[in-house]
């Protein structure tokens, strides 16, 4: 309970959301661009400091939009791609979640990944 109360009063304070949900605004304006550019038919969707992109071109609006727009195997290699570059993505989606501890170099970082990944699926 210690932990929990310092990780509420003292990390995830109301000044640490500002910060991790700028850096999510610019995650996902590089993922929306990337896909804009390599025309993949996908859509990134961002709620606060979470955002995470999706194999098709609208938002899901429920459940099954979601489970039918997996790629398990795309998924994966874009699991691996990224992890292979030192980038942990949420394992059972593409998610990226922004934490106090984030910077813009790792936005950066991800962002060239994502590019790299995209070139070799879509170029």
């Amino acid at each position: 309970m210690a932990a929990i109360r310092a990780t509420l009063t003292e990390v995830l304070t109301p000044e640490a959301f500002v910060g991790m949900e700028a850096l999510c605004d610019v995650w996902t304006a590089d993922v929306q661009r990337l896909i804009d550019q390599y025309s993949a038919p996908w859509q990134v969707s961002q709620l606060g400091c979470r955002a995470e992109y999706s194999f098709r071109q609208t938002a899901p609006r429920n459940g099954r939009e979601a489970a039918d727009a997996d790629d398990f195997e795309l998924q994966q290699y874009l699991h691996l791609h990224a992890l292979n570059r030192g980038i942990l993505m949420t394992p059972f989606h593409n998610m990226a979640l922004m934490s106090p501890a984030h910077t813009k170099e790792d936005v950066a970082r991800h962002t060239a990944h994502f590019e790299e990944a995209l070139t070799s699926l879509f170029a």
